[in-house]
């Protein structure tokens, strides 16, 4: 008789169980960075991903955190709590670690709790101005011991906070280069602000907990917006300081594959060139195969003067230029703060130098590398 089970589907709600087969520090010794580069099993999942799209992995908060919250309001930690609109309970020090966001203060949360205390300091920051100051680097632990005492219950508490968010990172391996795995590159967020050290809850997660055999919740993300061109014939230009360069390794992994013809451009950047030239080795055999055309690396601590991804395309810009105007692809991955604002405005520099253009002409030239999808950025 045949079987009628249709094959599970896997997603974000339902994530698939991928085993760690590799997880290994990127950084030299020495260097002031952590970045694992993690390889996952996708075997027996179903789950097939492009070059560009990202991968969910629905973490766990730090034991630590957990432990300190109990210890701070003497809750029981076996205590059944519901973490669903149908009524499922888990133990509580379960729920805290699994299932709710603890480690991001908002100004909704600062507001509800405020009702479970009669501490004015709380009830005077929330109606005024200060409250999105306080919530700001902050987390549960902190509003739990800044403004008791607490007349709530562990239920009470928990029903006010979030369910754990999924967090996404570009996947750094392409499909067809290898077919039954999925690879990251996630950099270890640590720092210390309001008098207490900070982790950030999936990349220290991966950093400190997650070893060879773990299995680690996972679901992959399509990105319709960052996507390699139909045509292999088309050059590309990458720029991915840092992490970063992740969906750049994904590219040039299925560039390989595919044999393409088109050229391709990176710009890497980050502190030291010893220690922190993350994919040095691979990225240096792919330019002797021919793969990768050209690598320019900035490294922003090597020199008295800090010389980063932007300044290196400025240095090229007379060859960018020419690259652009034969149709190149123009790629940033990386820091939406700083980094993709300076490398956006060293573009603009360059169509504007080379060009001999206006400013205005210069935005207009993005602006229509934009719409025909050869201006794409993917940034976080």
């Amino acid at each position: 008789m045949q079987s009628t089970a249709t094959p599970t589907t896997f997603s974000r709600t339902n994530p698939f169980h991928a085993k760690v087969l590799k997880n290994v520090n990127l950084n030299g010794a020495g260097s002031n960075k952590e970045t694992r580069h993690l390889e996952l099993s996708l075997q027996g999942s179903g789950l097939s991903f492009v070059p560009g799209d990202c991968l969910g992995i629905v973490p766990e908060n730090d034991p630590e955190l957990v432990a300190a919250i109990l210890e701070e309001m003497k809750w029981d930690p076996e205590l059944p709590v519901p973490v669903s609109k149908q009524g499922d309970t888990l133990p509580l020090k379960e729920a805290l670690a699994k299932h709710f966001e603890i480690t991001l203060l908002t100004k909704k949360l600062a507001q509800q709790a405020a009702a479970m205390t009669d501490n004015e300091q709380l009830q005077q920051l929330v109606s005024g101005d200060n409250i999105k100051e306080y919530v700001e680097g902050r987390d549960l632990l902190d509003l739990l011991r800044d403004f008791g005492p607490w007349k709530a219950s562990a239920q009470d508490m928990v029903a006010i906070l979030r369910k754990m968010p999924p967090r996404l990172y570009s996947i750094a391996s392409s499909f067809a280069a290898h077919p039954d795995e999925v690879h990251l590159t996630i950099g270890a967020v640590r720092y210390t602000t309001h008098g207490r050290e900070r982790k950030g809850v999936c990349s220290v997660l991966c950093a400190e907990r997650l070893h060879e055999g773990d299995l680690l919740p996972v679901f992959i993300q399509t990105n319709k917006h960052f996507n390699l061109p139909e045509s292999k014939d088309k050059d590309i230009i990458m720029v991915g300081p840092g992490t970063g360069i992740a969906p750049f390794r994904s590219f040039i992994e299925e560039r390989a594959v595919s044999k393409a013809a088109g050229r391709a451009w990176l710009f890497f950047g980050d502190q030291h060139a010893a220690t922190d030239f993350l994919y040095q080795n691979e990225l240096e055999g792919y330019q002797k195969d021919g793969v990768l055309t050209k690598i320019d690396a900035a490294f922003s601590r090597d020199s008295e003067q800090k010389v980063y991804v932007q300044h290196k395309m400025l240095e090229n810009g007379k060859e960018l230029f020419a690259w652009l105007q034969n149709g190149a692809y123009f790629y940033v991955c990386g820091d939406k703060q700083y980094m993709a604002k300076d490398v956006h405005e060293a573009l603009l520099s360059v169509i504007e130098q080379e060009g001999a253009m206006t400013r205005d002409a210069a935005e207009a030239y993005l602006k229509d590398m934009q719409e025909q999808g050869r201006y794409q950025r993917d940034v976080y």
